[in-house]
């Protein structure tokens, strides 16, 4: 029996009316979150996340203040708008959207971004509390796959779970994510990259594989165990002569195949995407209630 699809568009569609209704708590209050979405340069991918970003707030009634800069700007013109921003008690969320361009110091313009405001979850204050099991605005992307695995009914606690793939935004908090001690951890985390040896050992033992290395068919049928939950990060452009644009867009997973064998999986597109601007959105009406509650 083919596994079933974990629908990371019900989801999110899910949690996106839960978080109306915290919007109209706020709106009593006469606040309204917003989002600042700053884009450098004119990079299609960068550009077309950007926009759906802002639909999505626009949706649920975020106010997004869009911010559309040349590649040419300076970073200290960048600089300056970060703290425009950071000052603007109208703004409770800073997203600068990456990659920037190469004259540009991108550790340093994260780390302008106040703590209070980063919704991303990138900024060195919000890891370390993370990393501690502090309150903290959570990256993103795993936050959404830890929301779509409880909100699914899986059971995280005492699971052997393998992540591959150990980049900042994603394996790293991941794993620190799912070893706190709480409803969303208690797992038992290995975390594998480009050096580990006998990488398929490691994941026919995972009752909970997550896939982000960001190469196709990483992950193939021979690797996985019988009923384990499969969570694909990865989107990858593939060639496809018969696809409208000469491509396609598939995950980590060798998907038709694997989905014979697990339990549950996600899709590429329509899985952990959806989850992750959510979680944007999650993030910023967060930080306008901690606002209220400050005021």
């Amino acid at each position: 029996m083919a596994a079933k699809i974990l629908d990371g568009k019900q989801i999110a569609v899910q949690m996106r009316e839960e978080l109306k209704g915290r919007i109209a708590g706020l709106a009593q209050r006469g606040i309204r979150p917003g989002l600042a979405v700053i884009l450098v340069g004119d990079d299609p991918a960068s550009k077309s996340y950007v926009t759906a970003k802002e639909k999505a707030c626009e949706e649920v009634g975020i106010y997004s203040s869009d911010n559309r800069l040349v590649a040419a700007t300076t970073e200290s013109e960048l600089l300056g708008l970060i703290e425009r921003f950071n000052q603007d008690p109208k703004i409770h969320g800073i997203l600068v959207q990456l990659p920037l361009p190469k004259h540009i110091n991108e550790e340093r313009i994260l780390n302008a971004i106040c703590p209070e405001k980063d919704v991303d979850g990138f900024h060195p204050v919000n890891v370390g509390r993370m990393v501690i099991g502090q309150r903290c605005f959570l990256p993103c992307t795993p936050h959404g796959v830890v929301q779509m695995l409880v909100r699914s009914g899986v059971v995280l606690e005492g699971a052997e779970v393998v992540i591959v793939g150990r980049s900042n935004i994603v394996g790293k908090p991941l794993a620190n994510l799912l070893i706190q001690k709480s409803r969303f951890g208690n797992a038992t985390v290995t975390v594998c990259h480009t050096k580990t040896r006998n990488l398929a050992e490691h994941v026919r033992r995972a009752d909970i594989v997550i896939a982000a290395a960001g190469c196709p068919r990483t992950i193939t049928a021979d690797m996985v165990k019988e009923g384990a939950v499969v969570i694909d990060v990865g989107v990858n452009r593939v060639e496809d002569a018969s696809a409208k644009n000469g491509y396609r867009l598939v995950g980590d997973v060798d998907f038709e195949a694997v989905r014979q064998k697990a339990s549950m999986i996600t899709p590429v597109p329509g899985g952990v995407g959806p989850m992750t601007i959510t979680m944007l959105l999650y993030n910023t009406v967060e930080s306008a209630e901690r606002a209220a509650e400050f005021r």
